[in-house]
């Protein structure tokens, strides 16, 4: 059997050592209630976004680096999944509760995306990449065609002798405040990190890895290629319109919110905050939503220089580090561990260099 590079891919639950779960408590007690305690009325909505398109970078790495299917539908997935819930929202007189719209709204985009994934059976890297991006082209268009549903009649909801197009959906009675709702934010995206992890440490996680190394291994290992593959593309599409579902009531939503040209741009940040990590979903939202507003705010710098700063962030992963910055981040972390006594450091192999010298000339050279 031939070697290939192997490239390591962790989970939250594949390896939850004491201190990766110490580490993930104080995180979630970061952004549950340090981050609100420090932060403006902006920034907090900063915030809201990043975690909010955090399972947005998380549906698509689930794809790239779990399966090796590169995407370039996932923003409009998210338009559908904020089309879904105001539609649902209004079709039911308003009466429904919010966690059961989130299931909802989940559960219609993830039939949304097999739907789309059914060209992933026969096709592959670029032209699959091309399929994605026409498909993506075609809900976007679809969704400003109709535009977003305000209560109208009929299937597509839209009363058109309302001038506004701004829709939003109401927040749920325990989180109507701003900061209340980034909490209930956080803890909706800890629960779709939960299930993501919990695939990738079941059998859907195995079938993955297998196709990602080499599919006709896979089939001939017995893996239903057919079954797994569309089951990647409804869990990535079902937590991006959760995603949408949740910007539907934070923010609100517009007819041209969700560009098609924002998919490369998230697949971009994807690879460079870590495809092969779940941690890298943070990272990836936090170039995504928080990066552009330090140029902005902070450093006065343009906007349009992200362009440049990814496309150089991008090289840099896939010629040097690809398993993107939370790599980076994760050997500092590491390295401050050991200076600190926090963690102990690796012990080197012992070579038996002794028994190497006895042996005879015959035994070390292979024949």
């Amino acid at each position: 059997m031939s070697q290939t590079a192997d490239v390591r891919l962790p989970s939250l639950l594949t390896a939850a050592t004491p201190q990766r779960m110490i580490a993930l408590v104080v995180v979630l007690a970061i952004a549950l209630f340090g981050i609100p305690a420090i932060l403006s009325t902006f920034w907090m909505k900063i915030m809201f976004e990043m975690a909010a398109y955090s399972l947005v970078t998380l549906g698509l790495g689930l794809l790239v680096g779990r399966v090796g299917i590169y995407s370039l539908c996932q923003i409009p997935l998210v338009a559908a999944g904020a089309w879904f819930s105001l539609r649902v929202h209004f079709l039911f007189d308003e009466s429904v509760p919010f966690p059961i719209l989130l299931l909802i709204t989940g559960v219609l985009t993830g039939v949304l995306g097999i739907i789309i994934g059914l060209p992933a059976l026969r096709l592959s890297g670029l032209y699959l990449a091309l399929v994605t991006l026409m498909a993506a082209g075609a809900i976007t268009l679809l969704l400003v065609s109709v535009k977003f549903p305000n209560g109208g009649g009929g299937f597509w909801g839209f009363d058109t002798r309302s001038a506004s197009g701004f829709n939003s959906v109401p927040r749920p009675g325990i989180a109507t405040g701003d900061i209340a709702f980034y909490r209930y934010t956080v803890v909706v995206v800890a629960l779709m990190f939960l299930l993501a992890a919990w695939h990738i440490a079941g059998k859907p996680g195995r079938a993955w890895a297998s196709l990602r190394q080499a599919e006709v291994t896979a089939i001939s290992a017995g893996v239903n290629t057919t079954l797994y593959k569309l089951w990647a593309f409804a869990l990535s599409a079902a937590i991006a319109g959760v995603a949408g579902g949740i910007i539907a009531a934070g923010n609100g939503v517009t007819t041209n919110q969700f560009p098609v040209e924002q998919s490369i741009l998230l697949l971009a940040v994807v690879l460079l905050g870590g495809a092969y990590s779940l941690w890298g979903a943070i990272v990836a939202a936090f170039f995504l939503r928080v990066f552009p507003q330090l140029l902005d705010k902070q450093l006065g710098l343009p906007v349009e220089l992200l362009t440049v700063l990814f496309g150089v962030g991008v090289l840099f992963t896939l010629m040097l580090q690809p398993k993107g910055v939370v790599q980076d981040l994760t050997n500092l972390g590491r390295l401050i561990g050991v200076k600190t006594g926090m963690i102990k450091p690796p012990v080197a192999p012992v070579v038996a260099s002794a028994a190497v010298e006895t042996a005879p000339v015959a035994e070390q050279v292979p024949s």
